[in-house]
């Protein structure tokens, strides 16, 4: 059974991020709306694999792979991944540094206040490998993004 602190954190990990959304604009949520949505599918494959090798632990007694993991993948990568892609693309240096900034205080110190009120800690990985989990992502997505523009004909400086 999944506890109260565990479903308000899930509701706020999902809804806060989605609601930065309605500041992004209608252009640049069409602009990078499918690179978002490729990295959603990419995050969920991503979580399933380490969900099967226990690289992380939920503190909730039965596992559920829907109530611990989907709601990191849904909740912040898609609206992360657009706010960074539309403040710094065109710029590969700016893209790749705000995301280690993004990735390094998740990795660093969020999991680490995560584990202190009992929702989620590292399991067979340190805090560096679930950075690099969680940074290589970036290259995927703006390689995905660079084809988007690539084959829609954007301009990059929009």
């Amino acid at each position: 059974m999944i506890s109260k602190r565990h479903f308000l954190f899930n509701l706020i990990l999902v809804f806060v991020p989605w609601l930065t959304i309605l500041f992004i604009g209608k252009r640049s949520f069409r602009r990078y709306s499918f690179a978002g949505v490729f990295i959603i599918v990419f995050e969920i494959i991503n979580h399933m694999y380490g969900h099967k090798r226990n690289w992380w632990k939920f503190y909730n007694k039965r596992k559920s792979f829907l109530r611990d993991e989907i709601p990191f993948s849904i909740g912040p990568y898609m609206p992360l991944s657009m706010w960074l892609l539309k403040i710094s693309y065109g710029n590969f240096k700016k893209f790749i540094t705000l995301n280690a900034i993004a990735d390094g205080i998740f990795a660093f110190f969020i999991i680490n206040v995560l584990k202190k009120v009992k929702i989620v800690r590292l399991n067979k990985l340190n805090n560096f490998q679930f950075f690099l989990y969680l940074h290589y992502k970036a290259y995927l997505l703006y390689g995905f993004q660079y084809l988007m523009e690539k084959t829609r004909g954007y301009k990059l400086y929009m």
